[in-house]
């Protein structure tokens, strides 16, 4: 019995055309099996979001598949294969061991004032925001209050995250080797009366972080690509996942060249 293989494609014409490619690839090779379900490798067709879509689908059985994304624009965090490479990708599958490199997730339960909890896991980051009004937030790391945030909102990010929004709020880039989380503040209201720490903490895998919402009104929450609309959202629990996602490392990208060429580079 082969390698089980599914492919998972945005419906870009571009990625189209590299489906149709792949699958007449594998189909000629032993040892390499198409599927539609319980797959040990899957391969995204198109970019980041792609990738962001198949973990959350595939998030219930971490610890039976690997990832492998072929890219279909630029660059991306988690792609690490260009259409044109396709004939070598596959001799990859049938060559090299099936070895893996893993990174951290994020661990996320949103709870209710009716003491309901939902659980969810993250592989870029979280986002808590209150609209056009000022967010007010206790901010616990440890059971212990940290700090009372108001501000535009929150981001929590994993490292291989540190590169998306979190950057872009002045958020640190951290290489994925480090088991830990990032809280960032987003447009933190400081002055005399008011005052947080006003720049990025690095949260230990040992450690996790409560926010708690203070006031009444609706907050959006996201996580990765879900979006949590809803008045009734009490709080909100981080830590660094027990479980983790791991990709296909027949060539995976060093972390550093993904950053430069993602941020420095001129083409």
């Amino acid at each position: 019995m082969g390698l089980r293989i599914g492919i998972i494609h945005n419906q870009e014409e571009k990625s189209i055309r590299i489906l149709q490619r792949l699958r007449g690839l594998l189909a000629d090779k032993e040892g390499l099996e198409l599927v539609k379900q319980d797959p040990e490798l899957v391969i995204t067709i198109g970019g980041d979001g792609t990738l962001l879509s198949a973990f959350h689908r595939y998030s219930h059985r971490l610890d039976q598949v690997r990832f492998l994304g072929v890219h279909t624009g630029h660059l991306g965090f988690y792609t690490d294969w260009r259409d044109y490479e396709l004939p070598e990708l596959v001799k990859s599958l049938c060559d090299e061991p099936s070895k893996s490199v893993s990174y951290p997730l994020l661990d996320v339960v949103v709870s209710y004032r009716d003491g309901k909890h939902k659980h969810f896991l993250a592989l870029n980051e979280s986002t808590i925001r209150k609209g056009s009004r000022t967010m007010v937030a206790d901010v616990y790391i440890k059971e212990e209050l940290f700090e009372r945030f108001r501000g535009d909102g929150l981001a929590i990010s994993t490292p291989t995250g540190s590169t998306a929004y979190n950057k872009s709020v002045g958020g640190a880039v951290v290489h994925p080797s480090i088991n830990a989380m990032q809280l960032a503040e987003i447009a933190s209201l400081n002055n005399r009366v008011f005052r947080t720490l006003g720049s990025p903490s690095i949260i230990g895998s040992h450690e996790w972080v409560d926010v708690r919402l203070s006031g009444e009104g609706q907050h959006l929450i996201t996580i990765d690509q879900l979006d949590i609309v809803s008045q009734e959202v009490s709080s909100i629990k981080y830590k660094i996942a027990e479980e983790r996602i791991h990709f296909a490392s027949y060539r995976h990208m060093h972390f550093w060249h993904r950053v430069k060429d993602a941020f420095i580079r001129e083409d």
